[in-house]
């Protein structure tokens, strides 16, 4: 049975109609050599930080751009950096393989929402490793993997009603995971506990309650201060 139609996030793929503002953001960021600080855009573009960190979160959301933290050198944690995508993107490439995947799991396993979480596990954990040094603290490791969840399109926001919850308010495969939410949305919960894992963090206690209110998902990642269930 397929979910309501009034629940859930909205699509992950929203329009790619830039301002012309942001357009010459993503040029600077195309004609860098290495990932770029948001200071340095601010700079080459002559536009005010605060404009220039609104254009890229446009181009991360939108699959022209991708962020990761730089390489920490000294206290504080390191910052941003941004760096154009290819043609054909990170989160395109995702939700190509996620649709092939989900089938084929279907169609040859004996239990595939098990298999689904544990293939979404492995992926989980090789995202993160891409993503450079793990973090240094608990705390900091469940950000690192909410941030991911961020960048892949899931736009995920803090649940106002619980610390230990997180809404997610768009699915870069919302209509897969419509049609085979068993499958889909165990790989999308197996990728934060792969995630989560890689960086040093205790998965135990997350879990995903697919299309659980109007506009969201609802993602339960247990706050590192407080015991898991």
């Amino acid at each position: 049975m397929e979910p309501s139609g009034s629940l859930g996030p909205r699509s992950g793929s929203p329009e790619r109609r830039l301002s012309a503002s942001a357009a010459q953001v993503l040029d600077d960021l195309r004609a860098e050599q290495r990932p770029v600080t948001l200071a340095a855009l601010s700079q080459a573009t002559s536009l005010h930080p605060n404009t220039v960190r609104e254009h890229l979160d446009t181009l991360v959301r939108s699959g022209f751009a991708v962020r990761t933290r730089a390489q920490p050198h000294g206290r504080g944690r390191p910052a941003w950096v941004y760096e154009a995508t290819t043609a054909i993107t990170e989160a395109a490439e995702y939700a190509a393989l996620a649709v092939v995947l989900a089938a084929t799991i279907t169609r040859t396993s004996a239990d595939p929402r098990r298999d689904a979480e544990l293939a979404g596990e492995d992926w989980g954990r090789d995202l993160a490793r891409s993503r450079g040094a793990a973090p240094t603290t608990p705390e900091a490791a469940r950000d690192r993997a909410v941030e991911l969840l961020g960048d892949l399109g899931f736009e995920p926001r803090q649940h106002p009603a619980s610390r230990g919850s997180v809404r997610l308010t768009r699915c870069p495969l919302l209509q897969a995971a419509r049609s085979n939410p068993r499958i889909v949305c165990s790989v999308h919960l197996g990728m934060l506990r792969g995630a989560l894992s890689e960086y040093g963090a205790d998965p135990t206690g997350t879990a995903l309650q697919p299309f659980a209110e109007p506009g969201a998902c609802v993602l339960a990642i247990p706050p590192v201060d407080e015991p898991v269930a």
